[in-house]
């Protein structure tokens, strides 16, 4: 079975992207789990179907899975990703539309050189579910922020990140009081406009940055009187650019890396 792909990443946040035609009947969690294992296949935080237009409301849609062949609602970063594919691929101008699991987003080109793409995307309006919540975990109760951004997102504040954040998130990520499992963000506030964050992506562990992970730690930053809009998302990748009216507006990159053919066995 040989299956092409594109790989792009959004702020170093990477995904595999095939057309759906182009894929399989079926058994799409485990391809993901192959064609995304770092070792033995492509190597990507998760792998993506993407459909052409299907109607006027949108100029495509995706399916998306974790490295774990798990399948999320959406991904901020990955959703910037299939924008510069299709855009690449004729299907799209300065605005695309593209159909997720959380619904119709939409994203405008506000640059472009060559596979280098830079957009804003309009991420809705976060639902808090909590602004302030006592998880309790294996060392205690922890003050955290519940938020739905199209996924759920556990936002964690911390006065630093000197601890092992990465086991605390694996920990949160798969609490009993997520049966759906959570993405996780650490927050660390910088200053009035600034925050500093780690991101434990349910599905795919440590991630370089999340567009929703990012949304949901603004979004809790503000609510908390941590910081204001507009503000500058620190991650390990670089910053991300957020703004917050009635709906969360969310600037970052997307980057077309390379095209080839995964052997699947």
């Amino acid at each position: 079975m040989t299956i092409p792909f594109t790989k792009a990443h959004g702020a170093q946040n990477d995904f595999l992207l095939t057309w759906r035609r182009d894929a399989p009947g079926g058994g799409f969690p485990a391809i993901a789990r192959a064609i995304c294992d770092r070792h033995t296949g492509i190597g990507a935080d998760g792998w993506m179907l993407i459909d052409p237009p299907q109607d006027a409301q949108a100029d495509g849609g995706i399916e998306l899975y974790n490295s774990d062949g798990s399948a999320p609602e959406i991904s901020g970063n990955g959703t910037r990703c299939a924008a510069a594919f299709l855009i690449h691929h004729g299907h799209a101008t300065d605005l695309v539309r593209i159909r997720t699991g959380a619904g119709v987003k939409t994203l405008r080109l506000l640059e472009r050189a060559g596979p280098e793409f830079m957009f804003e995307m309009d991420m809705g309006r976060p639902a808090i579910l909590a602004e302030r919540f006592a998880l309790p975990l294996a060392g205690g109760l922890r003050d955290v922020t519940l938020i739905d951004a199209g996924n759920p997102q556990c936002a964690v504040p911390v006065g630093d990140f000197d601890f092992d954040w990465r086991a605390m998130g694996a920990e949160i990520e798969r609490h009993p009081h997520f049966p759906n499992r959570t993405n996780v963000s650490f927050v660390k506030p910088v200053d009035a406009h600034s925050i500093d964050v780690r991101f434990w992506e349910r599905g795919a562990g440590e991630t370089m940055s999340s567009g929703t992970g990012s949304t949901g730690a603004a979004v809790a930053a503000v609510e908390r009187g941590m910081a204001q809009s507009p503000l500058r998302v620190l991650t390990p990748a670089g910053p991300l650019d957020i703004r917050i009216e009635e709906s969360v507006f969310l600037r970052g990159p997307a980057v077309l890396v390379a095209e080839g053919f995964f052997f699947a066995v």
